[in-house]
C-alpha cells in the first residue's frame, strides 16, 4: 500500500514529517473498510516511519502487530523487498510505504499486472493484494506473486 494523500500546505516542513490531508484521512478509513469487507486481515504491518505512512496505517483501523521501519522511508524496491524477506512467523503482511519504490515493487513482484488503469502510476492509497506460493517470506522473488485484488481510493 502506498500511503494516502499527504498535506503540502507547509512546504518548509521536512518531508518525513508531512501529515495526511483531509482527503488522505478519508481515504485511509475507506481503504481499511475495504480491507475488512473483503476479509484482508494482515497479522503484521511493516510501515515506514514517516508521519503520513503512520497516519495511513492508523486510519485503516486494523488490529495488527506493527514494525515501524526507518529503512522503508522513500526506500528503493530492493530495500522494501529485503524488509519483507526478513519477516518470520506471519502469514499475511501489509507494507505501507512510498513511491516510487512501492510502485516498482508492486509492478515487479507479480506474475501479471491487474487490468486496473491506475496500477502503473500507483497513486496515493494504491493497494495491491497478492498471494505468494513461497514457503517463507525469505523466498520471495520478482514475478512470484499472483494478484488477488487491487484498488485505489477513488474506486471506493
Amino acid at each position: 500500500m502506498r500511503h494516502a494523500k499527504s498535506d503540502w500546505s507547509a512546504p518548509s516542513l521536512p518531508d518525513h514529517d508531512r501529515a495526511l490531508n483531509a482527503r488522505g484521512r478519508t481515504a485511509a478509513r475507506a481503504l481499511g473498510d475495504w480491507m475488512r469487507a473483503r476479509g484482508y486481515h494482515p497479522d503484521l504491518a511493516l510501515c515506514s516511519t514517516a508521519l503520513r505512512t503512520r497516519q495511513t496505517l492508523a486510519g485503516l483501523e486494523l488490529d495488527v502487530a506493527t514494525r515501524y521501519e526507518r529503512q522503508l522511508y522513500n526506500a528503493e524496491p530492493a530495500t522494501i523487498l529485503s524488509v519483507i524477506k526478513s519477516v518470520q512467523g506471519a502469514n499475511c503482511v501489509l507494507v505501507v510505504a512510498h513511491n516510487p519504490g512501492i510502485a516498482w515493487l508492486a509492478q515487479h513482484i507479480v506474475k501479471s499486472r491487474p487490468a486496473h488503469p491506475r496500477f502503473d502510476d500507483y497513486p496515493t492509497g494504491a493497494t495491491l493484494v497478492s498471494d505468494f506460493a513461497a514457503p517463507a517470506w525469505s523466498d520471495l522473488t520478482e514475478k512470484s506473486g499472483t494478484v488477488v485484488d487491487f484498488t485505489v481510493p477513488k474506486d471506493l
